[in-house]
């Protein structure tokens, strides 16, 4: 392949890396109201609190009252939102899980085939699959109006929704991983490690 074409495809795979990696970025600080919930949870635990205000307004998420079930509901919401939306920073950052024993004493080159034989038929099915299949579990509980069964957090379908999102920044992430490993694989001369 010639190096300009090279060059675009693996520019191609940078930007939609980034660009999937971004809404990951943001979602990082959702830590700290997380733990900001996690430490009220304790405190209202051993005060005794049940209950912690209501209003007449039907408020999204909240519904007419926030009680202790819905803050840890909402702890258990916030740290999905945090996981999925930060899956596609994590490939891009090149820091999520992977067996690494036999992967790193391959050859560059071999390891450019693992990552591109791995984006191409694991990464990229699985999203894929598990995205199209997600869309059918949000749209169920919008269309039933889901929500606490004990009395916490409602309109559920608002965090189901962040699965599809989430896969779909991960397969993003993982198709601009496939471009630049494209990009290294054809480039001729001695093979370097990817970015």
């Amino acid at each position: 392949m010639r190096p300009v074409l090279l060059d675009r495809i693996e520019k191609a795979g940078r930007v939609l890396s980034l660009a999937a990696a971004f809404p990951g970025r943001v979602a990082a600080w959702l830590i700290l109201p997380m733990i900001g919930a996690v430490l009220f949870s304790v405190v209202a635990s051993k005060m005794r609190w049940g209950k912690f205000g209501s209003w007449t307004a039907d408020l999204p998420v909240f519904g007419t009252e926030f009680t202790a079930i819905g803050l840890a509901e909402l702890q258990w919401h916030l740290f999905a939102m945090l996981v999925m939306l930060c899956l596609a920073y994590a490939v891009e950052e090149r820091r999520h899980v992977r067996v690494d024993m036999i992967y790193a004493s391959l050859p560059d080159r071999l390891k450019l085939v693992v990552e591109l034989i791995g984006g191409l038929l694991l990464l990229l099915p699985f999203c894929t699959v598990i995205g199209w299949i997600s869309f059918g579990f949000v749209e169920f509980s919008f269309r039933t109006g889901e929500g606490s069964d004990y009395g916490g957090l409602q309109d559920r379908y608002l965090i189901k929704a962040v699965l599809p999102v989430g896969l779909f920044l991960l397969g993003l992430s993982g198709l601009g991983q496939v471009l630049t490993t494209l990009s290294a694989l054809f480039r001729p001369g001695p093979q370097g490690t990817m970015k």
